[in-house]
């Protein structure tokens, strides 16, 4: 193989079998691919001919900031709503504190580090998959085990109760919320042995790809409205005691409605196909090498 400054050019082809090196003409790059090399790390959105439209970044970025403030917030209002507002943390000496660990992990895992999982495909689109691969399995991992201690706080809130324990599931929030958790449970056991270890076959990892992400987004707004719900169920039973505070319902109600802004860009953003990650030149050879 010759090598003319940085373009390999096979001895065995006929097309450039030439005698004098000085007849050897270099060819640019093909202009889509400087394009790519220059928007950097919207490189890859999806667009006719490869060409993302400035707009189009412009309206990705603004909206995966907005996305990203608005998650945070919610979990620093949860934070200050359950300590100030509910007094706390505590664990087994007092379950009524103990249940504070419920809607915080619950929208930390199953919202936010849910959402973060989801928009790593959106985010990291030239980094080589099985890299976003990993931090999106690691972010659903972390989720579950937000949620496991959520659902030992509420049962232990329950149980434990004093001077009688508390029935239950008797809600229509705790029914969703457990069908929520369940599919969430089968999602990420699916999607590990589909697309990180073992692996299946390559054609049935893409029939099974538009189902996997279908029910990932069904089960992030099913974890949103349940947490809506939550929401709405405490605030009906705080409202009952005596020394319930006005203010209190307004930021519960302040919470719910940034949770609903967080999911309507997360979906938006995750529903766009201008902002779906396009594969990588080498992820490309590797598809067409399985098949």
């Amino acid at each position: 193989m010759q090598t003319y400054g940085s373009v390999y050019i096979p001895n065995g082809s006929a097309a450039i079998q030439e005698k004098n090196k000085s007849n050897v003409q270099f060819i640019p790059p093909h202009p889509q691919a400087n394009s790519r090399m220059e928007k950097g790390g919207y490189s890859n959105m999806e667009g006719a001919g490869g060409d993302v439209p400035a707009d189009s970044v412009q309206y990705f970025t603004a909206s995966l900031g907005m996305s990203q403030a608005l998650g945070i917030l919610s979990v620093i209002l949860t934070i200050v709503w359950t300590c100030y507002y509910r007094g706390g943390f505590a664990w087994h000496d007092d379950v009524s504190r103990e249940f504070n660990y419920h809607p915080l992990f619950m929208i930390l895992g199953l919202v936010f580090f849910y959402a973060e999982a989801i928009l790593v495909y959106r985010v990291f689109r030239n980094v080589t998959k099985l890299y976003v691969k990993i931090l999106h399995a690691s972010l659903h991992f972390l989720a579950i085990i937000f949620v496991i201690v959520a659902l030992k706080a509420v049962f232990d809130s329950h149980n434990l109760a004093k001077p009688n324990p508390q029935p239950n599931l008797y809600s229509l929030h705790s029914w969703m919320g457990l069908c929520v958790v369940l599919l969430f449970g089968l999602q990420y056991v699916s999607g590990f042995v589909s697309y990180l270890f073992p692996k299946i076959n390559v054609t049935l990892r893409q029939w099974y790809m538009p189902i996997h992400i279908f029910f990932g987004l069904t089960i992030f707004v099913g974890a949103v409205a349940t947490a809506l719900m939550g929401l709405t169920e405490k605030l009906l039973f705080l409202r009952a005691s005596p020394n319930f505070l006005e203010a209190e319902g307004t930021f519960i109600n302040i919470l719910g409605l940034l949770l609903v802004v967080f999911a309507v860009l997360v979906v938006y953003l995750v529903t766009n196909p201008k902002y779906k990650r396009q594969p990588l030149p080498e992820e490309e050879m590797i598809q067409l090498s399985q098949e």
